[in-house]
């Protein structure tokens, strides 16, 4: 008679490239916040870029919060699960770079970007990042006022009179910030 060992469970191993990442979707036919609604129903932290704009209903001028950009929003889960979520919404598509891989933004760039963009502030321009050459600007860190410790390059902005901030997710967006006074940036060794 043998005697059968019982050998402890053992969870189950998470694959590098499935931890847990922010990643840059697009949503076809301006379905972005709904998208964005059925998703955190289902618990998912999900994020729309957002702004203020004049709308009119019943003949009436109302300022309301709408999407920034057409189509954008980024999820924050394991790309398992957004594998499922892509099943059940099919117009929801990965954003790739120009290798055709899929866009996943670090955590700590996309949080500068959330904050940024949070602010919902009326001097906030939203630019395609081909728009802009971050390559000629300094890397920087706010040190003081509404944007305290965010990180981006200053550059800058073809039709400003001024140098600003901007906070860009690589191939995705980028948003320049409000005119920040000098003595709020430092400059940030590499």
């Amino acid at each position: 008679m043998t005697c059968m060992q019982t050998l402890p469970s053992i969870p189950p191993i998470q694959r590098p490239d499935d931890s847990v990442r922010w990643y840059a979707m697009r949503v076809t036919y301006r379905r972005e916040l709904a998208v964005r609604d059925q998703l955190e129903a289902q618990g998912l932290e999900v994020f729309v870029p957002m702004r203020h704009a004049i709308k009119i209903k019943k003949g009436t001028p109302k300022r309301q919060l709408v999407p920034a950009v057409s189509s954008l929003l980024f999820i924050h889960a394991p790309q398992s699960i957004i594998q499922q979520v892509k099943a059940a919404i099919p117009h929801l598509q990965y954003i790739t770079d120009k290798n055709r891989q899929k866009i996943s933004v670090p955590e700590l760039q996309m949080r500068h970007f959330i904050a940024a963009c949070g602010s919902y502030n009326e001097s906030l321009h939203f630019f395609d990042p081909s728009e802009i050459n971050l390559a000629k600007g300094t890397p920087v860190r706010i040190i003081g006022g509404d944007f305290e410790g965010m990180e981006g390059v200053f550059v800058k902005i073809k039709g400003k009179r001024d140098r600003r901030v901007v906070v860009a997710i690589q191939g995705v967006i980028a948003v320049a910030i409000a005119t920040i006074h000098p003595d709020l940036i430092e400059v940030i060794e590499k």
